[in-house]
This record gives C-alpha cells, sequence and structure tokens, in this order.
C-alpha cells in the first residue's frame, strides 16, 4: 500500500511541476504578444542588474548550480533550439523579469525521426526510443503526428530525454 501513495505522490509532484512549467509558458507567451520581450528575448546586455544564476537545461526548465529549477519560456528554448545539457545563464532583474542566455552549447547531432502524440504530449521516434519535445517547437513548425520531423540530440544522447526540434520534413 505504501508503494502506491509513494507513486501517487511522485506522479503528483511530477504534475505539479509540469502544471507550473506551462503556466510559465503561457505567462512568458501573453507577454510576448502583449510586446513586453524583455522577459522572453536572451540577455542583450550582460550589465542588467539583479542575480545571475548559472545552470543546466534538462530540456524544458534549467536546473541551477543553487539546486532550483527555473522554468525556461519555452519559445525561447524553441527558438534557440536549446538541447538537453547546454548551460544557461539566468538573469533575475531587479524588476522580477527572467533573461536567459545560452552560454554553453553542448555538442550535438541532427537525426530524423518520427512525430508522435501520446498522453497530450509530443514525442519524436528515432530508431525505436523516444524524445520529448516542446509543443512550442511543434506549433512554429505546423507539425504533425506522424509526419518527420528533424531534430537535436545530444551527441551523447544515452542519458537523453528531449530533443530539439529542428524542422519538419
Amino acid at each position: 500500500m505504501a508503494d502506491v501513495a509513494d507513486k501517487q505522490i511522485k506522479r503528483l509532484r511530477s504534475l505539479i511541476q509540469e502544471a507550473e512549467t506551462s503556466l510559465a509558458a503561457a505567462n512568458e507567451l501573453l507577454i510576448s504578444l502583449v510586446g513586453d520581450e524583455k522577459t522572453v528575448a536572451p540577455v542583450a546586455n550582460d550589465e542588467v542588474l539583479g542575480k545571475v544564476i548559472e545552470g543546466v537545461f534538462d530540456g524544458q526548465n534549467m536546473v541551477g548550480s543553487d539546486g532550483k529549477t527555473y522554468p525556461v519560456p519555452a519559445n525561447y528554448a524553441s527558438k534557440s533550439k536549446l538541447v538537453q545539457g547546454d548551460i544557461l545563464k539566468l538573469t533575475i532583474a531587479e524588476d522580477g523579469a527572467f533573461l536567459y542566455k545560452q552560454i554553453g552549447p553542448i555538442p550535438r547531432k541532427q537525426v530524423v525521426g518520427l512525430l508522435k502524440l501520446e498522453n497530450g504530449h509530443y514525442f519524436v521516434d528515432v530508431a525505436g526510443r523516444q524524445f520529448r519535445v516542446l509543443l512550442a517547437s511543434v506549433t512554429y513548425f505546423k507539425a504533425k503526428p506522424g509526419d518527420q520531423v528533424s531534430v537535436n540530440l545530444p551527441e551523447d544522447d544515452s542519458a537523453a530525454e528531449w530533443a530539439a526540434l529542428e524542422a519538419a520534413l
């Protein structure tokens, strides 16, 4: 019985994290639509005052050197074609704006796979392995389940769970 409760707690935590990430992405999209781009664009000026945190992109968020998880706007991750493992710098400006900049891209490879939709999440099947892709990328490229797509993966993809959509073919 304790195993069931542990699994439910783990699933609830995962759902909450996904919901928080979705809300942050929706907020960033709203901000980008109403014209306040400074919160969704990469840092253009390293002299911005605020707290600076470096971290690793996990495919959807940045895991900071402080151990905290920070939501990366899906439109920025998608546009920048961030790959799981890339090093990011987050500047939290004095007004609370999150400004991201990719500072350490990891070696990557480009592969072709088949786009799939399962349980509300998009995946790309590459030679029998499934990698999640961001919804923002799928909608940007107007890709549909069953489409052949090109994705970027870490060169060593043994631990990768996410891919960056490069193009719909």
